[in-house]
């Protein structure tokens, strides 16, 4: 099972540039609103996009989508895990969450 990350880690890891944050929703969801820096990969795209996005396998990575109740950020964790990356986190409570708690957003 992939480990958790808080928020407030989170925001702390974004703040510092030590982390790879993906939005695991995509499509018009991230074109509307994501994570500061979040970089779209969603599990269909996993398996081609994924080192060409993500060439260090031990960098920092977290996964996130809508809220807990979203399969996403979960599954794209398992699929790079699976693919040998060693540092992913999952932001289980999702942009939700962090809309929920004042923090920015970006659109693209």
């Amino acid at each position: 099972m992939t480990a958790l990350i808080t928020r407030d880690e989170l925001k702390s890891a974004i703040d510092a540039g030590s982390v790879t944050v993906l939005d695991t929703l995509g499509g018009e969801y991230y074109a509307k609103q994501h994570l500061p820096g979040a970089v779209e990969l969603v599990l269909a795209d996993v398996e081609a996009e994924a080192s060409a996005l993500l060439p260090d396998r031990g960098a920092a990575i977290v996964t996130y989508c809508s809220n807990p109740a979203c399969p996403n950020s979960g599954q794209v964790a398992d699929r790079l895990t699976a693919l040998g990356y060693t540092d992913v986190r999952k932001y289980r409570e999702g942009i939700q969450d962090w809309v929920e708690a004042g923090l920015p957003t970006e659109s693209a």
